[in-house]
């Protein structure tokens, strides 16, 4: 893979100064970690009414369309700011965390279990009518970071666990930025590998040495090779890693605790922009580089930590989930999917309402994508005329969907984002005076962002915009894989077809009445 490298954002003035500052990470965490403590508090114990409570709005209105505009202009940014990454490096200090992540478990399969029960949760229980069941989500997430990472080594639930870090890993291979290195040279003229390691004092370098009994620059130089499930590349020293026995004794700064070596990663999966590995390099040489976004999607390289992601069915199975949740998310919640649960309710003579949304989501994200992809592969694979499996067709062009269902995502997001965007006013106002403090009279009338009218443009703008940058990538992907551009595009038509289907089921979906949850006007 060509590095195509831009600005480098470390360079530039202001931007560059703070993101430099060690402290920077942590008092964004800091400022997150507040604010979820308000929301916490306000889902238990202030009023249960969604559009009044800070844990109905900021959570299922603000967040996620702030999450999605992120990704879309910048990167991982919540991640970077992750308010349960605070208590889990408490966790790291008063726990041993020294375990390893069960072999069994190293993929994403778990994640992609915990995304299909939490999008089936949210529609079952109501979690955005629910402060309650609000709060008692976040405290779960609280919870299960500390756990898992107080006894796990590295960023265990990051990287196998965490529902919503999968979430933004996916959609950050469509970020305009992406760390990396600035000269590979150097990296390979490197002993210590700093950048994943982490970075000792000296005198804490020489012990891990002798503890380890392996010498610190052969074991530093050794070249990456497959050490776990799906080929995903990482240090693989002979015998025990320096430094096992010594811990965080004399640790200076932290190296990627996803197993991202730097000349060797590519793009922005697994990476939660933490920014560790520009602070442990001793020679500078690690930027935060603007690119062309999408790009990596195109491309198949052998990546550190991660492997080929088209030899990663865990990888595309959550790819595919998350394109075609973007859909079914966003039809849950218009006027045609009462009538459908209706049907479904007859057919299997039930009307438990857990029951109805189980078999929908089975539907929706199972049985209907493995129809839609399935028959899709077969006919990219006979129009260009290849002998390549069934699996293995989707495994290569099912990445070619994600920008069309991250332009659902945000368009669905936004959505609720520019309609309820104010409502954070008035219910802080009525947080405040519930703790005697000054706060004026809350202005409940307070809600939209944009007038009503610019809704539906907004809204198709990114939808398209999805799908243009799924067209540019399955073509790329067909021209890599098919070679000859003919052939190519016999491959890639197929796709094409497919990601314009979606296209045009978003835009209906659009076009339907939608719940406008968050504000006072949820039907």
């Amino acid at each position: 893979m060509t590095r195509t490298r831009g600005s480098d954002l470390l360079r530039w003035p202001l931007v560059g100064p703070v993101l430099r500052w060690r402290h920077a990470r942590t008092v964004l965490q800091s400022a997150s970690l507040g604010l979820a403590v308000l929301i916490l508090l306000d889902g238990f114990f202030g009023p249960q009414l969604a559009p009044r409570n800070l844990a109905g709005v900021i959570p299922w209105v603000h967040w996620r369309g702030f999450v999605v505009l992120a990704l879309l202009v910048a990167g991982n940014l919540f991640c970077m700011a992750c308010p349960f990454m605070l208590p889990r490096r408490l966790a790291k200090r008063f726990l041993p965390g020294d375990r390893v992540w069960p072999p069994l478990l190293q993929s994403k399969w778990l994640a992609v279990a915990l995304l299909v029960f939490f999008f089936w949760a949210y529609e079952a229980w109501a979690l955005w009518a629910s402060p309650w069941l609000t709060a008692w989500v976040a405290l779960v997430y609280f919870v299960g970071a500390f756990v898992v990472d107080g006894f796990f080594r590295g960023a265990s639930f990051c990287r196998f666990v965490c529902p919503i870090g999968q979430f933004n890993f996916v959609h950050s291979t469509i970020s305009p930025l992406e760390v990396t290195v600035r000269d590979p040279d150097r990296c390979g003229r490197c002993e210590t590998k700093d950048c994943i390691r982490g970075r000792y004092t000296p005198e804490a370098r020489a012990r891990r040495k002798d503890r380890a009994g392996v010498d610190e620059e052969s074991w530093s130089g050794r070249p990456l090779r497959p050490t776990g499930p799906n080929g995903i590349l990482t240090l693989a020293p002979p015998g025990p890693a320096p430094g096992r026995a010594l811990g965080r004794e004399g640790l200076l700064q932290g190296g990627c605790e996803l197993a991202l070596y730097q000349p060797r990663k590519e793009g922005n999966l697994d990476c939660t922009f933490c920014l560790e590995c520009i602070h442990a390099c001793p020679h500078d040489n690690v930027g935060i580089f603007t690119r062309t976004p999408a790009r990596e999607l195109t491309l198949d390289p052998v990546r550190s930590g991660v492997g080929r992601i088209s030899r990663r069915p865990d990888l595309v199975a959550m790819a595919l989930l998350l394109v075609f949740a973007a859909f079914v998310n966003a039809f849950g919640m218009v006027e045609p999917v009462f009538a459908l649960q209706a049907w479904m309710a007859g057919i299997v003579g039930s009307g438990s309402r857990e029951l109805i949304l189980a078999l929908f989501f089975l539907g929706g994200l199972v049985v209907l994508p493995g129809i839609l992809v399935g028959s899709t592969a077969w006919l990219s694979r006979r129009l260009a005329g290849r002998s390549r499996s069934l699996g293995e067709e989707i495994s290569l062009y099912a990445w070619s969907l994600v920008p069309v269902g991250f332009g659902m995502w945000t368009a669905h997001y936004l959505f609720h984002f520019l309609i309820g965007a104010l409502t954070v006013v008035p219910v802080a106002q009525q947080y405040l005076r519930d703790l005697g403090l000054p706060s004026g009279d809350p202005a409940w009338g307070l809600g939209p962002l944009v007038p009503e009218g610019w809704l539906f443009p907004i809204e198709l703008l990114f939808l398209q915009g999805g799908l243009l940058a799924s067209l540019l990538v399955g073509y790329g992907i067909a021209r890599r894989e098919e070679g000859r551009k003919r052939r190519a595009l016999r491959a890639f038509a197929p796709w094409a077809l497919l990601a314009t289907a979606l296209t045009a089921a978003g835009i209906w979906l659009l076009l339907q009445p939608m719940e406008m949850r968050g504000t006072f006007f949820t039907s």
